[in-house]
């Protein structure tokens, strides 16, 4: 059959109606509303779904007859080779809608962010995100992602703070999943991640040896760090509070106002800031009702806030001071960290012949044994004061 001729396809009109190309299976040009022009499309039956299909090739007169010819030539090529032209073509504008690992992180944030109870939770997911993992691997599309990449991110902290290095790989992995249910990635790249990293120390072991400050050189750490600090200077005040109270850096930072009793000189943490989701009572010390006193009128709500925004402070904030001032700890090669400043305080417990069950109610821990927990169910508040007090007395000194 003759090639469709230029002077036919300039007459084109409804009423002529549609003209095949002649020169190539499929090809015709669909009139248009107006003489002379009209719309080339290619029909074809896609060997994928085995289903007629249209391609759009463009308008005429802007696209020429030769022109149409030349891409739906191109196209029936394909489709002899098993290829869907109208498929890969979807696929390739894909590739290029392709979201970087920070965009991706930012929409899925923003869809679970609905069904979090926990305002707080929602704001550290993508702020470990945004520490972490957006410096290294924020900017790659998501198919460009590697399980190598993954692994040099986790790198400098799997083993050094590896509680956290879990919660990132878990977030990662999250992202990573969303991109494969949209189709952006092929894999999961952080399925596979763990043959490139060391083996983490088991939790019991990590429990275990946590950096922390031996007892007996808190007090000479205090004179040394604290005593001539000022209430501005939020860091050493809520430190050597969380010492003086063994609490942990959450329920310090965290800690409220509405939360105080200066009557009773206690410290009441409701149960949805514990870890154990039972509210627990601080018995307070002398030192620890004056280090209070002297934070009323800094802030409305928080007792600990962030100098500059006004907000609960990082657990960071406290570890870097650590750091900068080369707290020593039981651990060689590593400062103390916050949350060893209770192993502290339970060593020194036990080497200086007090209560058990004082101690570990002081930490709140809860009683393992069923049984003794049916029947043990004060928090031995009253008993627990003077403990509270001698060990004040004891950093004081």
């Amino acid at each position: 059959m003759a090639t469709l001729p230029d002077v036919k396809a300039r007459t084109i009109t409804l009423e002529s109606g549609t003209l095949p190309h002649g020169g190539v299976t499929g090809l015709a040009l669909h009139p248009s509303n107006t003489k002379g022009s009209g719309k080339w499309v290619l029909r074809f039956v896609s060997p994928i779904t085995h289903k007629r299909r249209n391609a759009g090739l463009g308008s005429y007169p802007e696209v020429s007859i030769a022109q149409a010819a030349r891409v739906a030539l191109d196209m029936r090529s394909k489709i002899e080779r098993g290829i869907d032209p109208l498929e890969e073509k979807e696929k390739e504008a894909k590739v290029l809608e392709v979201p970087t690992f920070q965009e991706a992180s930012k929409l899925l944030h923003a869809e679970l962010l609905p069904s979090w109870k926990n305002d707080k939770h929602g704001q550290q997911w993508i702020n470990t995100l945004e520490q972490y993992v957006f410096p290294l691997i924020g900017k790659l599309l998501l198919n460009q992602i590697q399980p190598r990449h993954i692994a040099d991110t986790l790198r400098p902290i799997w083993l050094e703070i590896p509680e956290t290095a879990g919660r990132i790989k878990q977030r990662i992995h999250s992202v990573m999943a969303w991109g494969w249910a949209h189709e952006y990635c092929p894999s999961n790249p952080v399925d596979v991640v763990q043959h490139l990293l060391p083996p983490q120390p088991s939790k019991s072991i990590r429990t275990k040896h946590q950096p922390a400050m031996p007892w007996a050189d808190i007090p000479q750490f205090i004179n040394t760090h604290f005593k001539n600090g000022n209430k501005y200077d939020v860091t050493r005040t809520m430190l050597e509070f969380l010492i003086l109270t063994s609490a942990r850096s959450g329920e310090v930072r965290g800690m409220t106002w509405p939360e105080v009793d200066f009557t009773e000189a206690v410290w009441i943490v409701p149960a949805k800031r514990m870890k154990a989701k039972l509210l627990h009572r601080v018995p307070l010390s002398k030192r620890a009702i004056e280090i209070l006193r002297s934070q009323q009128g800094l802030h409305k709500e928080l007792v600990f806030p962030s100098p500059r925004k006004q907000k609960e402070l990082s657990d960071m904030v406290l570890t870097s001071f650590l750091r900068r001032v080369k707290a020593k700890s039981d651990t060689p090669g590593r400062v103390a960290t916050a949350h060893g400043f209770r192993s502290s305080f339970r060593d020194w417990c036990s080497e200086n012949g007090h209560s058990r069950d004082l101690a570990e109610r002081s930490l709140a821990h809860q009683v393992e044994n069923k049984v003794e927990a049916a029947y043990h169910r004060t928090d031995l508040l009253e008993q627990r004061r003077p403990l509270m007090q001698t060990w004040a007395d004891f950093l004081q000194n």
